[in-house]
């Protein structure tokens, strides 16, 4: 993939963490290759939650990371990437099927 371009802040009050931003983008042009081969050390239940085809991340990476993590599940909401805004309802009861957020 082409390296991803510098973010521009939007104006105006924000709802999210803008100064992370900068962050990601970095982390994603020059990922960590050994953070990949440190998935298998984690040793708690893992949820990932992929937005599928219409998301910008790559879903084969998302289950790759899967079945590297030992007690890792992938579920699949189809909404894109903002799956917690786009379909907030399919997003907490993934949650909650793991055994998180409450009832």
């Amino acid at each position: 993939d082409p390296p991803r371009p510098p973010s521009v802040r939007p104006e105006g009050d924000l709802d999210f963490d803008w100064p992370v931003v900068p962050d990601i983008d970095a982390q994603i042009n020059d990922p960590d290759p050994a953070v990949r081969e440190r998935f298998p050390e984690i040793t708690v239940p893992t949820l990932v939650i992929g937005g599928g085809p219409d998301s910008h991340i790559d879903q084969d990476q998302l289950a790759q990371m899967v079945r590297a993590i030992p007690d890792a599940e992938l579920v699949t909401v189809e909404a894109g990437h903002l799956i917690h805004t786009d379909r907030p309802g399919e997003f907490l009861a993934a949650i909650r099927a793991f055994g998180l957020g409450g009832v």
